[in-house]
């Protein structure tokens, strides 16, 4: 069975930095893609970064580029978002994904099989 726990999530505030971390067990995932979303109250879930295993390959959304930074540790099946220049915008639930394969939806929901909990993070002014 395939979990992915999130963990870093906290109260912060503007400018400050988070660094998130998703332990994944159960599979080693070493030839797909990891995600991080994320959702705020009243708003749909969005993507904000994926990574590949092999390859490290990543891709952010634009709101998120230059301050935040996706990594993994393969020996550690464990995926990291850092957070930098955080601002009140970015307050959300942030969940981790994981996909055993990576296919072309990477910045979609739907293209991932498993997800975390979800970690809250709330920036303030």
């Amino acid at each position: 069975q395939v979990q992915l726990v999130e963990s870093g999530g906290g109260l912060v505030q503007a400018g400050d930095s988070l660094r998130l971390s998703c332990a994944a067990s159960g599979r080693t995932f070493s030839s797909g893609v990891m995600g991080w979303f994320r959702q705020a109250p009243g708003k749909e879930r969005e993507f904000v970064a994926r990574i590949t295993w092999s390859g490290g390959s990543t891709y952010y959304t634009d709101s998120v580029k230059g301050r935040f930074t996706i990594s993994r540790d393969s020996a550690k099946n464990t995926v990291y978002l850092q957070m930098n220049s955080l601002k009140p915008e970015d307050t959300a639930v942030y969940y981790c994904a994981a996909s055993a394969y990576f296919r072309g939806r990477s910045s979609y929901s739907d293209g991932y099989d498993y997800w975390g909990q979800g970690t809250q993070v709330t920036v303030s002014s």
